[in-house]
């Protein structure tokens, strides 16, 4: 028990440290992070972001499809470290799709950036005008999950990847159901669990999960033609 306690310790202080490298953002970035958290919206975490940023800036894709904008932040990150990209981005939420609009526009990144409005389980026929996609970055409604990744991995290109937020869902994945309240979140947990499982036994992708940030996924299309 005592060792357990001292892994998890350097755990914790490996991961303090590991955040103290990630340089501070500044000018619009640091005001949406701002904005984020005095409105309780979601963004990524930054050590889930500097690993999606990486893998992008090493993949290049042409185009990314980005299910859920929330306020534009991920958009935004991805759009300037792949400033050739061309990113299409869903969202539903009426108050946050205008400050998406406000954040996109101060940063000029209109024509680099789409945004659809609407329920990305409509927006089927709308995504596939503006594709294909060398990349995918899921992080809507986590109960969804699946069924985002199989609507629109249509549109991945062969060899293509497929990245998921927020899969390790607060380290509640791993705890024994009971210990989970309320049942909403205990209902949500599984949903993720089934979802972790089906996308590392999915025969047309290699799937990692990295225990960083909330937990992310990546899952890279083996490349074959249907």
């Amino acid at each position: 028990m005592f060792i357990l306690r001292e892994e998890i310790k350097v755990k914790q202080e490996m991961e303090i440290y590991l955040h103290s490298l990630i340089p501070a953002r500044q000018g619009l970035f640091a005001e949406m992070e701002r904005y984020a958290m005095d409105h309780k919206v979601p963004i990524m975490e930054p050590e889930g972001m500097e690993a999606l940023l990486q893998l992008l800036r090493l993949s290049r894709p042409a185009a990314i499809l980005e299910v859920g904008t929330a306020i534009g932040y991920s958009a935004l990150r991805m759009a300037d470290a792949i400033s050739g990209t061309k990113i299409v981005t869903l969202e539903r939420d009426e108050a946050r799709i205008a400050k998406a609009k406000e954040f996109i526009q101060k940063a000029g990144k209109q024509r680099q950036i789409t945004l659809l409005e609407g329920d990305a389980l409509e927006a089927v026929p709308l995504v596939k005008e503006h594709g294909p996609y060398g990349a995918i970055f899921i992080d809507a409604a986590k109960g969804q999950y699946q069924r985002f990744f199989e609507l629109f991995e249509e549109f991945l290109e062969p060899g293509g990847i497929i990245v998921t937020d927020n899969v390790l869902f607060k380290g509640l994945v791993a705890q024994q159901d009971e210990a989970i309240e309320p049942k909403r979140i205990r209902n949500l947990v599984r949903k993720i669990r089934d979802y972790n499982a089906w996308i590392m036994s999915h025969p047309a992708y290699d799937t990692v999960i990295l225990p960083i940030g909330d937990g992310v996924a990546i899952s890279k299309h083996r490349g074959e033609s249907e």
